[in-house]
């Protein structure tokens, strides 16, 4: 189970709802619960088969970041915007860490 929180970009779609429980274990079960619940979330957090790259995506379990991307028996999932910047322009630090796992195709 997942508690996921809804950046602020999302609570129009969401109606305010700035928390939801959903069963998920991955980025893209995440996705997928949110779409069923909220019609067009997809869209805005998805762009190629990828979260987006001006977000990425964390997930909390037991007081750590999980670095795979995986939740054990619950979590948190956080949808936060990107770090970016630097002179080639390199993605994000937690675009870069979570990378391996953002792919949702």
């Amino acid at each position: 189970m997942a508690t996921v929180f809804m950046p602020t970009m999302l609570q129009v779609i969401t109606q305010g709802v700035k928390q939801v429980e959903i069963p998920a274990a991955n980025v893209r079960q995440v996705v997928d619960r949110l779409q069923e619940l909220y019609l067009g979330v997809k869209a805005r957090l998805v762009e190629g088969g990828q979260i987006r790259p001006d977000l990425a995506m964390a997930f909390e379990t037991a007081g750590e970041v999980a670095r795979m991307g995986l939740l054990e028996k619950s979590g948190e999932a956080h949808f936060v915007p990107a770090i970016g910047g630097g002179r080639d322009h390199a993605p994000g630090l937690f675009a870069r860490l979570l990378s391996p796992v953002a792919c949702l195709r």
